[in-house]
């Protein structure tokens, strides 16, 4: 089952350390360590294997990606000796780049999006293309009437109006074209009311949203044991301390609350309140692409008495990421060719505010999954054996 990949932000960290990733593991380079996929309770016929991937993407800068993939290599994200193999392999997914659409009016720069995304899996013999948009997180979107509906949608846009923030313009854009499309960030993707009818309409799956990749993997299994337990989580405070291109946006209040918003929504919804304390995050550059998280919780237990956890986590979350951008890719490849549509539920594991999740614990997660896969597998695709 031959799938594009097609990321939003390709030239982002995220986005090259998938590349690579994925080049890499089509070669035979490296192994899949990261990849949930991979793992016996998910492998299986009904995933596009590693080979039958095709990447390509837009971005609005225009850095090389191989420049892109030294500079992570020199900061510890890759391994250098892969970018050193894979010259011509980068060189033929650069030729996939396109530069973010510009200029117009919104309905433009959808058609602009439309037409790269057809003509890539035309030219590339593709069975399906799966948009995914690890591009920088945005700030709330601010409610408009073409939001409703497709029809108060359609009437925005024909008249010029800027009525979807950009990771709704490329959801929409994604529908139009016929593509699954995945939210790897918090921004407002494919939530707008208009959207979600315009994806039921088309038959087209969705997942997201925002990869849980580090402090919040960590919430969703010590929530339920804290429940499980009947533990009375009095407060827990998060500090995280981030760098590179990630950091720098969440530097803006407006895309650090909507970045804030969906890390504290598993504590709530688990521990059915929110404890006192919150999450802070804030910019220090000199950390790169890495990032480091300090929690402190505050719990009772029997007869009150009082006590504490202190954890801390540091790693490198485009390697965190990366694999889990391919997972994701190769899942909703799959469920498309099954014929699902609408929200990817069983696919919450990979998210900190997933669609339409019954559960925020990783391990009620992680058997929806499962399931979900072993489904997949039973139902058979035209994927080639492996």
């Amino acid at each position: 089952m031959r799938t594009g990949v097609w990321l939003v932000g390709a030239r982002g960290s995220v986005a090259t350390t998938s590349i690579v990733g994925a080049l890499a593991l089509r070669s035979g380079l490296t192994g899949p360590t990261g990849c949930v996929t991979e793992l016996p309770d998910l492998r299986g016929p009904a995933l596009p294997a590693f080979t039958d991937l095709v990447l390509g993407g837009h971005d609005v800068v225009t850095t090389p990606l191989a420049k892109r993939a030294e500079a992570l290599a020199a900061a510890g994200v890759l391994p250098g000796r892969l970018v050193a193999a894979l010259p011509d392999e980068l060189a033929a997914v650069e030729r996939e780049l396109r530069p973010a659409p510009a200029g117009g009016t919104q309905a433009d720069r959808a058609a602009v999006t439309v037409r790269d995304l057809t003509d890539f899996r035309r030219r590339h013999g593709l069975d399906r293309v799966v948009v995914v948009n690890v591009s920088a997180t945005e700030p709330a979107a601010r409610p408009h009437p073409g939001h409703a509906d497709p029809d108060a949608l359609a009437a925005a846009l024909a008249g010029g109006d800027e009525v979807l923030p950009p990771s709704s313009l490329y959801a929409y854009a994604a529908v139009r074209a016929g593509c699954p499309y995945v939210d790897f960030t918090p921004s407002t993707g494919l939530r707008l009311p208009a959207l979600v009818a315009l994806a039921a309409e088309r038959g087209i799956p969705y997942a997201g949203h925002d990869g849980k990749t580090g402090e919040t993997l960590v919430k969703s299994v010590l929530a339920p044991m804290f429940a499980m337990r009947h533990l009375a989580v009095r407060s827990w405070s998060g500090v995280n301390l981030l760098g590179g291109g990630d950091g720098a946006t969440l530097a803006d209040p407006a895309a650090n609350a909507a970045k804030v918003e969906s890390k504290q929504r598993v504590l709530g919804e688990t521990l059915g309140h929110l404890p006192q304390g919150g999450t802070r995050i804030e910019y220090v550059e000199a950390l790169g692409d890495f990032k480091t998280a300090w929690d402190l919780v505050t719990f009772a237990g029997f007869l009150g008495t009082g006590m504490r956890m202190e954890f801390t986590w540091h790693g490198c979350d485009s390697a965190l990421a990366a694999p889990l951008v391919l997972d994701l890719a190769r899942l909703t490849a799959a469920a498309h060719a099954a014929g699902h549509a609408g929200p990817l539920t069983d696919l919450a594991f990979f998210f900190k505010d997933p669609l339409g999740s019954p559960t925020h614990s990783l391990a009620d997660q992680w058997t929806r999954l499962c399931g979900f896969a072993h489904r997949l597998h039973a139902g058979g695709t035209d994927a080639a054996p492996r």
